[in-house]
């Protein structure tokens, strides 16, 4: 099967983190892309356009009911749940989960449920245990997970919830995951160009 769609959880020292895998995606890179990055309640489009500039496609905060398209990066907006629907992504001021909102595990747990084994679930640098629940979701539903090598991150606790909770695919330096999401995606037999 071929991927659906690529969630990424990221938390302290994720934004330097995300730019940095983003900007080592090629321009043909054709799966959608959901971002969760803890922040705080205030809006503000700073990260999108932080992103943005890294990014070889666009980068933008979803409306609810937003078509999920290929070649495009979808950020959680602050104070919002992001969730994945077949098809679409959907916001929700819900509770925070993991003392989080947006949540990680929110957004992995409903691309997993989505998509199944169409999806890749990479999680990034994060001092807390938000995104552990929902790699293994990710797993337990057929998809695949990356993470960040732990001596790799400004914040350990992250990738390492999720390394134990789960039997994650890969465990890889940051600059090692575009590559290895790019191989995965042809491996499945992605629609690049």
């Amino acid at each position: 099967m071929g991927v659906s769609v690529v969630v990424i959880g990221a938390s302290l020292g994720g934004p330097a983190a995300l730019k940095l895998l983003l900007s080592g995606l090629p321009r043909k890179f054709r799966p959608p892309i959901v971002i969760v990055q803890h922040r705080g309640k205030t809006p503000d489009e700073a990260l999108a356009d932080f992103l943005g500039e890294a990014a070889p496609f666009p980068v933008l905060e979803p409306n609810d009911k937003e078509p999920l398209e290929a070649g495009h990066v979808y950020l959680a907006p602050a104070d919002y749940h992001l969730l994945v629907e077949p098809g679409s992504l959907a916001l929700s001021t819900e509770a925070p989960v993991n003392y989080s909102r947006p949540s990680i595990d929110v957004l992995f747990e409903s691309a997993a449920q989505a998509y199944g084994s169409g999806v890749i679930g990479v999680i990034l640098t994060g001092a807390s245990r938000d995104g552990a629940s929902g790699c293994a979701r990710i797993k337990e539903r057929g998809g695949v997970v990356l993470a960040q090598e732990v001596e790799d991150t400004a914040g350990s606790v992250m990738p390492a919830a999720a390394i134990a909770a789960t039997n994650v695919d890969q465990v890889l330096p940051l600059s090692e995951l575009p590559r290895a999401l790019c191989n995965l995606c042809l491996e499945r037999e992605v629609g690049y160009g």
